[in-house]
């Protein structure tokens, strides 16, 4: 889910490549219509700092929180949920503590995207639990931007697994046992987050995920030019892939292996030619690439002894909606058998 970007000016020891990618259009929302505020997080604790501002029923059982971050800057973002049956916000103060779902969009999408994109809104497996569709930037890529070591805004990672998490789970009827999904992009945060945040998902599936950024020059310069899309200055994100390479590890799903070896994983992508559900003759270099960091991913799994890996390298097959769509419905047994484990 890219757009195309430009070629990344780097310092003479690295050459950038001209990163070429596809934007695929997210579908607008149905026509919002009002419903009553939330109450402002006035939580305390270390990376506190959110408050619903406005809230917003969009559809059947889907309702839009508009949250002021203090680890945007101060923004206000968006966050979609798709709730389960029988949840209200009016019955908030009762402690509602609803088995939660976070999946995650990709590169060039928004909070809107995997109900403009896919059947989840339908989906009757996920009537029972609350889906959290958070905003995470057009190429926010679910990191605390390091911004030449000065940190601040933009911190996706703090407003998503502190700000945002304490809020949902405060007001809003969100419980602690968590699962989370994305897809591209997304599917690298899904994986950063379990690993970076241990206890906190019960299980994680990436669909052609970034799973291994680093795994060589071509990988590094495709997300590098990802990283300066809108006129952005990628070495903003993570900072110089060489002089700033244990922050690139530590962003790095490949390099966070060991701390996923312990939770259900499901990793699926498909190889970049052309497969059954794309056009005649389309084919993505960038689906190519995500496939041979997702082996990679794979095999360091089971070197460092993950017991609950599942992959679905289904060959042919490009980076676009209709696998992602698929792969969600494939891993849905495994993230809610997780989700509802008493384990």
């Amino acid at each position: 889910m890219f757009a195309n970007v430009p070629t990344v000016l780097r310092p003479p020891r690295a050459r950038v490549l001209l990163v070429l990618a596809v934007l695929l259009a997210v579908l607008a929302p149905t026509a919002p219509g009002a419903l009553a505020a939330g109450q402002p997080d006035t939580d305390r604790h270390p990376g506190a700092g959110a408050e619903v501002v406005a809230v917003t029923q969009v559809a059947d059982r889907q309702v839009d929180l508009s949250v002021r971050s203090t680890a945007l800057g101060g923004r206000t973002v968006d966050v979609r949920l798709l709730t389960p049956d029988g949840w209200s916000p009016h019955d908030r103060g009762r402690r509602q503590h609803w088995p939660t779902l976070w999946l995650l969009h990709g590169c060039c999408g928004d909070y809107t995207s995997w109900t403009s994109m896919t059947d989840v809104a339908e989906t009757e497996s996920l009537r029972d639990v609350l889906v959290v569709m958070p905003e995470a930037g057009w190429n926010g890529w679910y990191s605390d931007w390091w911004n030449y070591g000065e940190g601040g805004d933009p911190a996706w990672e703090t407003f998503h697994t502190k700000e945002l998490r304490r809020l949902l789970e405060r007001d809003w009827g969100a419980g602690t046992d968590r699962v989370v999904a994305g897809l591209s992009m997304g599917g690298q945060g899904a994986l950063l987050y379990a690993a970076r945040h241990p206890g906190m998902f019960k299980a994680t599936a990436a669909y052609s995920g970034s799973a291994h950024p680093l795994l060589n020059a071509e990988s590094v310069d495709r997300i590098m030019g990802l990283f300066a899309g809108q006129g952005n200055d990628p070495f903003r994100v993570w900072g110089d892939p060489v002089a700033q390479r244990r922050i690139w590890q530590a962003h790095d799903p490949f390099h966070l292996a060991k701390r996923l070896r312990s939770i259900p994983v499901y990793l699926s992508c498909g190889d970049g030619t052309t497969g059954p559900l794309d056009q005649p003759g389309a084919t993505s270099a960038l689906e190519a690439d995500f496939n041979r960091q997702n082996h990679a991913l794979a095999a360091e799994l089971t070197r460092v002894g993950a017991r609950h890996v599942t992959t679905n390298f289904y060959g042919p097959g490009t980076h676009g909606w209709a696998y992602w769509e698929r792969e969600l419905h494939a891993s849905l047994p495994m993230l809610l058998g997780t989700l509802r484990s008493d384990d």
